[in-house]
């Protein structure tokens, strides 16, 4: 019974990230922001490499995701109808 907690709570402690792992996952993200939306703000007149461009990035990205995960119902409920029809219902 010990062996398996001991070895369970390692496997848990092996799959935490690192601080060093995370921050390097977060820049491959900044670098891919940069890569995906900096052309667009460069086209859009804000300089590169420029706080506003910067900012233009962000923005970009947020209203990105906001669009890519906002129209997905977040939870469809169906229930047994008359002669084997489905009623679903999407929120």
């Amino acid at each position: 019974m010990r062996t398996i907690v001991i070895l369970a709570l390692s496997a848990f402690i092996a799959g935490c990230a690192t601080d060093a792992e995370r921050s390097v996952q977060q820049q491959r993200e900044v670098e891919r922001m940069m890569a995906v939306y900096g052309p667009a703000c460069q086209k859009l007149g804000f300089g590169a490499d420029s706080d506003r461009w910067r900012d233009c990035v962000l923005r970009l990205s947020a209203q990105d995701s906001f669009e890519r995960y906002s129209r997905a119902p977040s939870t469809t409920t169906c229930f047994g109808g008359h002669h084997g029809f489905l009623q679903c219902t999407s929120f």
